[in-house]
């Protein structure tokens, strides 16, 4: 390494820190409202990641589902909660930031105290049995829970933050989130290990009862931390720091967005064409639902093609009346849907990789601490992010996104050479080195692509795909287990290698296309970075 490359990465690394510091003070400096968004993150971080790390085990060992079944519950959990955030997003701001947070902190303990007692009430095992039921209650309830919470929390940050600090609070419930999840690894399997025979088969329902109380303990303590006088105080005290950063550049630009005339809004849908795809929509879930209970025969490829077909006609009667929507943008769908074969990655941490070290590395420290090892990318990518956006902060977007792709899928292959704990974690490494290069500049491209003024609309809708890669991957993905990694004592052979390889193919899509488009994809950027 030359002597300018060592400065260089001397310098990014003081500059990291430095950053660091400063994340750190403004978070002990900031109002104690912030305090009482950014504490309970934590929690709620280390309860989450705690659930989807153990809940494909619970539904397998517990409730007697089998793999594809299980898959089906955590991408139901998953795709649930992006979908109820769609839903319930708008309702923190009528009800306010500290009801908000409370409520949806209360109801995801009552949703924990569910699931720990379905593992306990002699109620019958298996799909569609009352212990599943009880299970599914109690999800449910999560899930509605954080479609409140997740908008809340942001929110809150937003509402107790100045322009100067925002990004810096937002950076600080970020890393919070991650480090509660690190956490949640040493948390469960010490609570497994310990009332495994008090909580039987395996101790999974007392890893539910303690969060429960984790989250009884961040209901009580937003209530306490945010009180309405606390919230006035914090709410007074941004707005005079607010006033006296305004400058006149801040002054200006305020006025000339007042100035501006008001974009016409489109042209309304027609109701009846709308609704009617709605009505046909409708009519072809049902006939899914009825086909799959045998109250009606139609054949499995036609019941499919009938539902693909209404669906694609309900979007395009929804966009032929929008000529400026995002979806009518063809470099912007390809660039988000593309990202969708090395997302699976991400979900594959919770859907795949708890039952490979549970069932692959069976008897060994690697499956008795199998949540500790699910939960080391979060710490990762808290430690790298920040450090490998200052070594590439000049570095072209559209590069950095091949690279980090290809950096993230390419250690995938490692797997695929057979269970062992030295490639296990290198894949790991290496992998969250991956995300935290491609990951932060997924928004920054998504953001110079969007034409002039319609910036927040892509923001949003960029965020999609990453429903349909929860989704589509949790449909796939206990079947693969079921094939690969079977239960020890199944009497089914064991070949995760195959599977590792499969899934690093399907990751490897991203990056080749992006290189293959690298050229027409340029053409749409607003500048170049």
């Amino acid at each position: 390494m030359s002597e300018k490359q060592a400065g260089g990465l001397a310098a990014a690394v003081e500059n990291t820190l430095h950053e660091l510091g400063r994340t750190f003070a403004a978070f002990l400096k900031a109002p104690r409202a912030l305090w009482g968004v950014n504490i309970p993150y934590v929690f709620e971080g280390l309860v989450y990641f705690g659930l989807l790390t153990i809940l494909g085990k619970y539904c397998s060992e517990n409730i007697l589902l089998s793999d594809v079944q299980s898959g089906w519950v955590l991408g139901g959990v998953t795709g649930g909660i992006t979908f109820a955030m769609l839903l319930f997003g708008g309702v923190s701001d009528r009800i306010g930031v500290r009801v908000s947070l409370a409520l949806s902190l209360g109801v995801m303990m009552l949703g924990y105290v569910l699931i720990a007692l379905s593992g306990m009430l002699a109620l019958g095992s298996g799909m569609g049995s009352p212990m599943f039921f009880v299970m599914a209650g109690g999800l449910l309830l999560i899930v509605v829970a954080y479609g409140l919470y997740m908008p809340a929390a942001y929110a809150g940050v937003k509402r107790y933050t100045n322009p100067q600090t925002a990004a810096i609070g937002y950076a600080v419930i970020y890393g919070l989130m991650n480090l509660g999840a690190f956490l949640s690894g040493f948390i469960s399997s010490g609570t497994r290990r310990a009332f495994a025979s008090a909580f039987p088969p395996n101790g999974l329902a007392a890893v539910y009862w303690v969060y429960a109380a984790i989250m009884l303990f961040s209901t009580l303590l937003t209530l306490l931390l945010i009180t309405r006088k606390v919230d006035a105080r914090a709410v007074a005290r941004v707005a005079r720091e607010t006033r006296a950063m305004n400058t006149v550049e801040q002054n200006q630009a305020a006025d000339d967005k007042a100035a501006a005339p008001q974009k016409a809004s489109g042209p309304r849908i027609p109701p009846l064409p709308f609704l009617s795809w709605m009505a046909a929509c409708l009519a072809a879930v049902a006939l899914v639902v009825l086909a799959r209970l045998g109250r009606i025969v139609i054949p499995g490829a036609a019941v499919y093609l009938l539902l693909g077909f209404t669906l694609l006609g309900a979007i395009w009667e929804f966009l032929r009346h929008r000529p400026d929507h995002p979806f009518r943008d063809s470099r912007f769908v390809f660039f988000i849907f593309i990202l969708i074969p090395v997302q699976t990655l991400f979900a594959h941490n919770w859907l795949t990789i708890p039952y490979y070290l549970d069932r692959a590395f069976a008897g060994t420290g690697v499956s008795r601490y199998f949540e500790v090892f699910s939960n080391l990318n979060p710490v990762l990518i808290f430690v790298l992010s920040p450090l490998i956006a200052a070594l590439t902060a000049r570095s072209n977007v559209y590069r950095m996104m091949i690279a980090g792709t290809f950096v993230m899928a390419l250690p995938t292959f490692l797997l695929a050479l057979g269970p062992n704990v030295y490639l296990f974690l290198l894949y790991i490494l290496v992998m969250s080195v991956g995300e935290a290069m491609w990951q932060p500049r997924f928004l920054q491209w998504v953001a110079e692509i969007a034409p002039e003024g319609k910036t927040g609309l892509y923001m949003g809708i960029g965020q999609f795909p990453w429903f349909l890669t929860k989704m589509l991957t949790s449909l796939y993905s206990g079947y693969v287990i079921a094939r690969y990694c079977p239960k020890p004592g199944s009497g089914l052979p064991m070949n995760t290698g195959a599977m590792w390889l499969m899934y690093a193919f399907i990751a490897m899509i991203s990056p080749i296309a992006l290189v293959l488009a690298r050229k027409w994809m340029a053409k749409g950027m607003t500048r170049q970075g």
